[in-house]
């Protein structure tokens, strides 16, 4: 069974281990940003940092979405295994 939940923490955690950049800090969300290195294309993602709560499904699926994942469940498939 797929794990699909997940704090602040460990979602940007394994996104910045794999490329993405913190650009910005509004309260309690994180902001990423990410740039292919050979399409140029840019992709941000925000993510609740809120201490070690986990993330709602529907907000957990916005930023699969804005990270590029295509299928939700292999993404948090992708987390659990890379946090």
């Amino acid at each position: 069974m797929v794990r699909t939940s997940f704090s602040g923490q460990e979602i940007a955690k394994v996104l910045q281990n794999h490329g993405f950049k913190p650009v910005d800090r509004t309260g309690s969300h994180l902001k990423l940003r990410y740039e292919h290195p050979e399409t140029g294309e840019v992709r941000i993602v925000t993510v609740p940092m809120k201490s070690e709560d986990k993330i709602p499904t529907g907000t957990l699926k916005s930023i699969a979405n804005q990270a590029g994942a295509e299928d939700f469940r292999a993404w948090c498939q992708w987390i659990d295994e890379n946090r």
